[in-house]
């Protein structure tokens, strides 16, 4: 009888230490090895469920181990508690950490980036919405909302101003209350005591030099004349005569106009500056804060007009006088006019 207790004690001890080593293998795979196949950024959104979640870290993050993910989920519990949010996964990450992040709201930080031509608000709602949780729809809402504006000292009409193009680094699910604070932080970063001095300078409000600023982004894609255009405005600014600016009758057309002509320039609009003297009420674009820095230290010279190149490369031919301006702008016809007959004589060739 002996005999037979040596063996049966030998495979209960060799079932204890499987059983053991299984665990600790287990514990291993679930909470300290590597889980996933690939870097991958999770979205999760309200209302998403476990199931949802899990199905998009194997899928999406390649897990190498399912059963370890709905081990994890179910020990750390995850089915009442998705946090919605931004979640970048990583491959060295282990099945429980991923999952102790999406129950923990460990978000990763998400780049809102403003660039670009911003004309609209239902431009800048566009980008907005498609970097950001918040629906596109609210931000356009938000925009037009006078009441919800003025928490943040602007209007409808001036919120362009409010929005300084560049990125900024925010939370996915930050709420649209959130956003509107953050560029109003931002905004008054910018706004220094030596910025404030500068325009002080140009006897220019802070509201006044975006307004120029969004006038001399409309008239160039060419940040080298940022300054100099800004010159050139402020030259006739100061003289009190009438800006005459382009972009701003393209404005009072929302920008449909492929050329601005004669017939335009009668539209009865505030922000007509060849009918009205002055600066036009608000920013007429989201103007980059090179435009604002060149309307605060603009190229000083006795310059009072410019036209197009006729190089057709995007810069600007400058004029003192009138009458050089004219010159100037009849040998940009002469250009555009053998430009367009030498494409009529291409095309007819086909």
């Amino acid at each position: 009888m002996r005999r037979w207790i040596l063996p049966a004690a030998v495979v209960a001890g060799v079932i204890a230490v499987f059983a053991a080593a299984f665990t600790a293998a287990r514990y291993y795979c679930d909470r300290k090895a590597p889980s996933f196949g690939r870097e991958y950024v999770l979205y999760v959104y309200p209302g998403t469920d476990a199931g949802t979640v899990i199905d998009s870290l194997v899928s999406g993050a390649l897990a190498r181990r399912r059963g370890s993910i709905e081990r994890c989920a179910a020990d750390i519990g995850l089915e009442d508690n998705v946090t919605p949010g931004k979640y970048v996964i990583l491959p060295e990450y282990s099945a429980a950490y991923a999952v102790r992040m999406i129950v923990n709201g460990w978000q990763t930080p998400q780049n809102l980036t403003l660039s670009g031509t911003i004309r609209s608000k239902g431009k800048l709602a566009s980008v907005i919405g498609r970097q950001m949780m918040v629906d596109s729809a609210a931000v356009a809402a938000a925009l037009e909302d006078g009441e919800f504006l003025s928490a943040y000292g602007f209007t409808p009409e001036n919120v362009f101003a409010l929005f300084l193009p560049d990125t900024y680094e925010f939370y996915w699910t930050a709420s649209l209350e959130d956003i509107f604070a953050r560029f109003r932080k931002e905004y008054d970063r910018f706004w220094t005591p030596e910025r404030v001095s500068l325009a002080e300078k140009q006897n220019l409000t802070k509201l006044e030099v975006s307004v120029m600023a969004s006038i001399v982004n409309g008239e160039t894609l060419e940040a080298s004349e940022y300054a100099r255009i800004a010159g050139v405005y402020l030259n006739r600014l100061h003289k009190g005569m009438k800006l005459q600016a382009d972009p701003t009758v393209c404005f009072c057309f929302d920008y449909t106009l492929d050329r601005v002509l004669k017939k335009h320039l009668r539209v009865d609009s505030p922000y007509n500056t060849y009918k009205y003297y002055g600066l036009p009420p608000a920013p007429i674009n989201v103007p980059p804060k090179a435009c604002m820095d060149a309307v605060l230290s603009p190229d000083e010279h006795g310059y009072l007009y410019f036209c197009a190149s006729p190089e057709f490369d995007g810069t600007h031919i400058f004029a003192v006088t009138y009458n050089e301006h004219l010159r100037n702008a009849r040998a940009f016809q002469r250009a555009l006019t053998a430009r367009q007959k030498a494409k009529d004589r291409q095309a007819s060739q086909l």
